[in-house]
């Protein structure tokens, strides 16, 4: 299956990179984590009538504001957006008039439709479990063509952030602080926790995403990073904007 890191910065888009969104594309789905302004680039990608499954984490800014740019696109396959209780209120509050255009004009059909705790069988099979974040955030662990894929982004170290990496072939994990920097209230990860998640996950690769572009201003802060969870887990990469990956 292939990945795209659409978008590898939190909190706001920079030269280097936009906001959170992952793109995966199998053989039957398409599915994508996250809706930061990364998501505008989804049609470069979407070329087939599969379905298109779009999760997200939570409701801040840096991961919603690409639904934006859903009027730029026409899927005559529909898009389904799955999200914690209260979805449906909260995203036709936001994307609405006079901020944007209802999804509920779009020349294509979008479903709002929640997701709780715990294991999911849709067309794969995806678990989702709360994180450690300033809000309610789910992570995500999808299962699909004999692979594991988890995505763990706003978080603090917690027990869910490891069960859903467990085992996993790609663990895509935040990495919004500086090496040594801690932020008790507003959870987030540095390079060496998140490096420490994916060694006693026992995950096979780990990619850092999400880097706070206030920390993280230019590739040579992230190739710090990267230098860092590589002395715990020697399979991490940082993620840029636009690459590729196939596992």
């Amino acid at each position: 299956m292939k990945i795209v890191f659409l978008g590898t910065n939190g909190w706001y888009n920079t030269t280097l990179a936009n906001t959170t969104c992952i793109f995966i594309e199998t053989e039957g789905h398409y599915i994508i984590f996250d809706a930061g302004d990364g998501l505008y680039k989804i049609d470069r990608f979407i070329k087939q009538a599969k379905p298109i499954h779009l999760f997200l984490s939570h409701f801040h800014l840096d991961h919603i504001t690409g639904l934006h740019t859903l009027n730029k696109f026409n899927f005559p396959q529909g898009l389904k957006i799955y999200g914690q209780k209260g979805i449906r209120e909260f995203l036709t509050r936001v994307i609405c008039s006079p901020y944007s255009v209802d999804i509920s004009k779009l020349l294509y059909k979008v479903d709002l439709l929640e997701i709780e705790e715990g294991y999911h069988r849709l067309p794969f099979l995806i678990e989702c479990r709360r994180l450690r974040h300033s809000t309610e955030c789910f992570g995500y662990r999808l299962e699909i063509n004999n692979k594991v894929i988890t995505y763990c982004p706003d978080t603090g170290v917690c027990d869910n952030a490891m069960i859903l990496a467990r085992d996993a072939d790609l663990v895509m994990c935040e990495c919004s602080l500086r090496s040594g920097q801690d932020n008790k209230a507003w959870p987030h990860l540095n390079p060496e926790l998140a490096a420490q998640i994916a060694n006693k996950a026992k995950a096979k690769k780990m990619a850092l995403i999400h880097f706070n572009p206030h920390f993280y201003p230019s590739t040579v802060e992230r190739r710090i990073a990267e230098q860092e969870a590589k002395r715990i887990f020697n399979n991490s990469f940082q993620a840029v904007d636009d690459l590729e990956i196939f596992i």
